[in-house]
Formats: C-alpha cells, sequence, structure tokens
C-alpha cells in the first residue's frame, strides 16, 4: 500500500482559483474541476483500488477559494460518483499554515455527503 500524493501548488498550478473553467480567464487552467477530474478523482480511484490514501497538500498557496475547494473536494461527491465514506476514508487533506482550508473542506464535504447545492 503506497499511498499517492499530490502537491496542488506543484503538482497542478501555483495559483489554484475559481470552480469552473468559464468563471473567468484563466480558469480552465487553475479550477477547481479541472484539479478533481484530472488530478484528485483519479488519485482516489487508484487508491480505491490499491487499498491506499491520496494525501492533498495544500501549502504553498494561501487564496484558496471556497469555490475552488468545494468543486475540487465536494465535486467527487456530487460529479464524481465517489461516497462520502470513500472520500472521508482515502483522502488525507493538509496546510501547513492556515487551518481555514481544512476546515473549509471537511464542511464542503459534509454539505456534498447532505445533499446540499454548491
Amino acid at each position: 500500500m503506497t499511498n499517492i500524493e499530490i502537491n496542488v501548488v506543484e503538482d497542478f498550478h501555483p495559483r489554484p482559483y475559481g470552480r469552473d473553467p468559464e468563471d473567468s480567464p484563466g480558469c480552465e487552467l487553475t479550477c477547481g474541476k479541472k484539479f478533481r477530474e484530472e488530478k484528485l478523482a483519479p488519485a482516489l480511484k487508484e487508491a480505491i483500488s490499491n487499498n491506499s490514501q491520496v494525501i492533498v497538500d495544500l501549502t504553498g498557496y494561501n487564496r484558496y477559494g471556497r469555490s475552488f475547494l468545494d468543486e475540487a473536494f465536494g465535486g467527487l461527491i456530487r460529479e464524481s460518483g465517489f461516497t462520502g465514506e470513500q472520500v472521508k476514508n482515502r483522502v488525507i487533506y493538509k496546510h501547513l499554515h492556515l487551518k481555514s482550508v481544512i476546515n473549509i473542506i471537511r464542511d464542503r464535504i459534509e454539505a456534498a455527503i447532505q445533499g446540499a447545492p454548491k
């Protein structure tokens, strides 16, 4: 069992921003939907099949928007078809300097489990 590590600012984009590609110019490269579809969901699928975990390190950027975090993490449940249990048991997320980022992610996962809108 080898965990899968994703460093958002190194493996995805140094300034992640937005929910959808259409949100504003440049969001097609930085949005939560792209991060989820290209990085997070494939890693979670692999982790489930390998009985491992995905460790998402968000350290290195301090301006994550709620929309990015909701689409990336809550979207795993709403859009990508994973269960709340799979996300809670297999995805570890951390930011070494901002506890608020962790709290938002936790909140958005819970909201997705409860079926709350974005």
